[in-house]
């Protein structure tokens, strides 16, 4: 989105060449309007623009999909600017006139942050309306005893400067609680700046951290601030901590004893104020013993220590948070589910969870889209629940019983000589394969029926292209003018 035609052809080619499919508009008000209709994976949004202003079109966008990235482009990069657009949520922003280099760069990284956001159960379980009464503290579900630790910890050390580690498996909401330790301090209206260090290629990581000077390097068309200047007087969240590179960690360690680095490329020495928190899915202890992890870093990270509980540690909390993402979900979906059954919810509460909240919240989401009665059924939860009524070590066993039936022999087999194997795993596959075809059939005509038809809003829906749903429809024998509403 750009008032300038020449900056959009540029732009389209560019990226067009790199392979990505490249949707244009002239100003914030027709962006909107397309955004409203296309499933868009990437934003890059001129900053100044007639009618919606790029800072409106950020807001908006954040408010339609806060998992897409949002890029803005401006002539006037200044660190404010910068941290006005960071602070509201987008992902960087690029200086005009800007390197061809660097924003391939800056889409790859914005793009692999998605994928990785996507994939990682980690995204915030923001809280707009509490399900239960004294269910929810900080923007956290909960009533729990290990929640109601965590609660007492973030009282205790939300405002001080303290470095802070958090640690759990992947979903435990790491960042939300670092969200929760920035708003609940004095710096709570200065910058939360969040940096997600296994999406930064290792060669530009020290430029992400600590910024460069115009022509530190190839690309480098101007002076550009790094995040640790952004967030001065705010707090810095480093994400995936344990994918930062050793010969990174020793300039990191010297920023966290004495506040002061420089750019690349400069010689004038930078001060900052930045409140530090960490965190990490990963055992850091073992990656020392491995040599990827300095020990002086570890320790001056491990101030204050905050472990999260996997959600199949805190089983009491399952209701509250179904009934949440109830909630949540018949707003998004313009659904009415007032419940779930006793017998869903039991299989629910004893599901393993290993993708912890990010995969209760899938689940529930499918369960919403589909349930056709007032209330959540247990035929209307995703299969791998439904099969899995034991913990994660139980379902191991189960699953491996599972396997040894199917190695029995096949009666239908021709000739039992040459070995049931072989026979029996080309049947299986060609069983699975048409099971999945008839998941994707199922899946797409009840998404196409929730959207009254449109396959635009169908794609949104089940987060594909809408090029990519053509695809599939005529792939199924599905026609799209028998499903697009008129």
């Amino acid at each position: 989105m750009d008032d300038e035609a020449n900056l959009r052809r540029v732009l389209s080619a560019q990226l067009g060449r790199d392979g990505y499919e490249v949707h244009t508009a002239e100003d914030g008000e027709e962006a909107l309007a397309f955004l409203k209709e296309h499933h868009i994976d990437l934003v890059i949004t001129d900053l100044r623009m007639p009618k919606v202003d790029g800072m409106d079109l950020l807001r908006a966008a954040m408010r339609d999909d806060p998992t897409r990235p949002v890029v803005m482009l401006t002539a006037h990069g200044t660190v404010d600017n910068a941290v006005e657009a960071l602070k509201t949520g987008a992902f960087d922003y690029i200086t005009k006139p800007f390197d061809q280099h660097e924003v391939r760069l800056v889409v790859r990284k914005a793009l692999r942050t998605r994928d990785l956001a996507s994939a990682d159960a980690s995204r915030d379980v923001a809280v707009s309306a509490s399900p239960r009464e004294g269910t929810a503290r900080f923007g956290i579900i909960g009533e729990s005893q290990p929640i109601h630790d965590l609660y007492a910890i973030i009282e205790r050390v939300a405002d001080t400067p303290t470095t802070v580690l958090i640690t759990g498996e992947s979903g435990t909401g790491k960042e939300l609680v670092a969200r929760a330790l920035h708003e609940n301090s004095s710096r709570r209206d200065r910058p939360f700046i969040k940096v997600n260090c296994a999406a930064i290629p290792k060669d530009l990581m020290e430029s992400e951290l600590f910024g460069y000077e115009r022509g530190a390097f190839t690309g480098a068309v101007a002076s550009k601030p790094g995040r640790f200047e952004l967030a001065s007087g705010g707090t810095l969240f480093l994400d995936e901590i344990g994918e930062i590179p050793n010969e990174m960690q020793v300039k990191l360690l010297r920023v966290l004893q004495e506040s002061e680095f420089e750019r690349v490329g400069g010689i004038k020495t930078i001060r900052v104020d930045v409140r530090l928190v960490a965190a990490t899915n990963r055992d850091l202890k073992r990656e020392i013993g491995a040599g990827s992890f300095r020990e002086d870093l570890f320790y001056r990270l491990n101030v204050v220590s905050i472990a999260l509980p996997a959600l199949r540690e805190r089983r009491t909390d399952i209701p509250p948070l179904v009934s949440y993402f109830i909630a949540k979900f018949n707003a998004r979906l313009r659904k009415n589910i007032e419940g779930v059954e006793p017998d869903a919810l039991e299989r629910l509460s004893s599901y393993g969870w290993p993708g912890n909240i990010r995969e209760l919240e899938n689940v529930i989401e499918r369960a919403v889209l589909f349930a056709d009665g007032a209330r959540i059924r247990l035929e209307d939860l995703s299969e791998e629940v439904r099969s899995n009524v034991a913990p994660v070590g139980a379902a191991t066993a189960s699953a491996s019983s599972s396997l040894e039936g199917a190695r029995a022999p096949s009666p239908s087999s021709p000739d039992p000589q040459q070995g049931e194997t072989g026979s029996i795993s080309d049947g299986l596959k060609e069983q699975v394969k048409a099971a999945m075809s008839r998941l994707e059939r199922d899946l797409i005509v009840r998404a196409l029926k929730q959207t009254q038809g449109n396959v635009t809003h169908a794609a949104r829906l089940l987060k594909i292209s809408r090029k990519g749903l053509q695809l599939k429809m005529k792939e199924l024998g599905l026609r799209e003018r028998e499903h697009e509403s008129t």
